[in-house]
């Protein structure tokens, strides 16, 4: 087991000294430890009471640990001997690179670190770029930490990796505000279109045969949903030209045991809904809570013969709706701008990311990856461009332009 701890003052690391020296800017006892994968059992106790977004739960991470693997290194900020902020990373190697990030990687969106929000205030930017330099103290082969997708706050706390230098993320998010019920979400959002379609969706699926919203309850239905699901991930990504990143069986067995172990707690964090007609799910969504927040994490639909009726919206309309039901507060369609998305939505959330290179080696693939993040910016925000690379990821797939609108996410 690797464990060691760092006190600081200012940006100084001093790799395992003892006593910690105080922060002369608040005056608080601060120290900085980092451990492999057995500091997880610990990280999982901190997550007990602490404030973190779905993909930095303990579930998320220990699942992720167990099932692919994954070479985690957890670096924890105490105050006065008891954590107040942790990130749990896996390292991944990139080429020549040995990249620290986010465990779950493209996986996990809408981040935010495991932090004690009382002991928060007295974690200032030298605290945090010390826990870097700790990391660096522990794993020399790391060249980079990558801290992608990070939300800039969360329950109204301001995240606080937004004291190392940043940039925002490529890709916008979307989200639906519920204030007020459906009727009132409706009222705001041609709501009469809206009610229209889905009837006329009704009738198409009748005219089908027997057909209905399910929530995975059991494993098998997780098992279920989830085959469904990677079956059409599947079939969309060799369309759209582009590389599944669901395809790795380790990573479908993650999302096997997320979804599974949440059936144990009273309101399951992560969870599955489907829309069946006529014996055959149609379509598939993934989606976790945060607090009053329901994130959809995922959806797909069949490239079938009811693919024209556009089931995903279908299952959006009715998740929507019982998300207001239930008392939430925004309904979260996570990182991505499409136009199904923009039919319900009225927030749009500004994710940003931190590149934090540890080796001169880690400095070039930083400016590299940064002129990358530029680049899909661009191409994204302009919808000529965006079309363009669209058109030639699925020409380069040898598949022809959709005939449906894209619906899922």
């Amino acid at each position: 087991m690797v464990d060691a701890a760092a006190s600081f003052d200012g940006n100084r690391v001093a790799a395992n000294e003892t006593p910690a020296r105080a922060i002369a800017s608040n005056q608080a006892r601060l120290t900085a430890a980092v451990r492999d994968g057995a500091g997880l059992a610990d990280y999982a106790e901190f997550c007990a009471s602490a404030l973190f977004a779905p993909a930095q739960s303990a579930s998320w991470i220990r699942n992720w640990a167990a099932k692919t693997k994954a070479d985690m290194v957890v670096a924890t900020l105490n105050v006065e001997g008891r954590p107040a902020l942790s990130l749990a990373l896996e390292v991944v190697r990139s080429g020549p690179f040995r990249v620290a990030r986010l465990a779950g990687g493209r996986h996990a969106n809408g981040n935010f670190p495991a932090a004690d929000t009382r002991l928060l205030p007295r974690i200032d930017g030298p605290a945090i770029h010390s826990l870097l330099a700790a990391i660096a103290e522990v794993r020399p082969d790391v060249d980079l930490v990558s801290l992608e997708r990070l939300l800039p706050d969360l329950a109204s706390v301001a995240n606080p990796l937004a004291a190392l230098p940043n940039f925002a993320s490529p890709n916008l998010a979307l989200a639906v505000d519920l204030d007020g019920g459906f009727d009132a979400l409706l009222s705001r959002a041609s709501g009469k279109r809206k009610r229209k379609k889905h009837r006329s969706q009704t009738r198409k699926f009748e005219a089908v045969g027997s057909f209905g919203r399910i929530e995975a309850r059991t494993p098998e239905e997780v098992d279920r949903l989830l085959d469904a699901f990677f079956e059409m991930k599947e079939v969309r990504f060799a369309k759209m030209g582009i590389a599944n990143v669901f395809g790795d069986e380790e990573v479908r067995a993650f999302f096997r045991a997320l979804f599974a172990d949440a059936l144990a707690e009273e309101q399951p964090s992560f969870l599955l809904h489907g829309l069946e007609v006529a014996g055959k799910l149609r379509a598939v969504t993934g989606s976790s809570r945060s607090g009053k927040r329901l994130i959809c994490e995922f959806g797909a639909i069949a490239e079938d013969d009811l693919a024209f009726t556009s089931p995903g919206d279908f299952l959006f309309f009715d998740n929507i709706q019982e998300a207001c039901e239930q008392g939430f507060d925004v309904y979260d369609f996570s990182v991505g701008d499409e136009p199904y998305k923009r039919l319900w939505c009225d927030i749009e959330v500004q994710h940003f990311e931190v590149l934090a290179p540890l080796t001169l080696k880690g400095r070039a693939l930083a400016a590299a990856l940064r002129q990358g993040a530029r680049a899909k910016a661009f191409i994204k925000n302009n919808p000529t461009a965006w079309k363009l690379t669209k058109m030639l990821r699925r020409k380069a797939a040898g598949q022809p332009a959709p005939a449906v609108a894209e619906d899922d996410s």
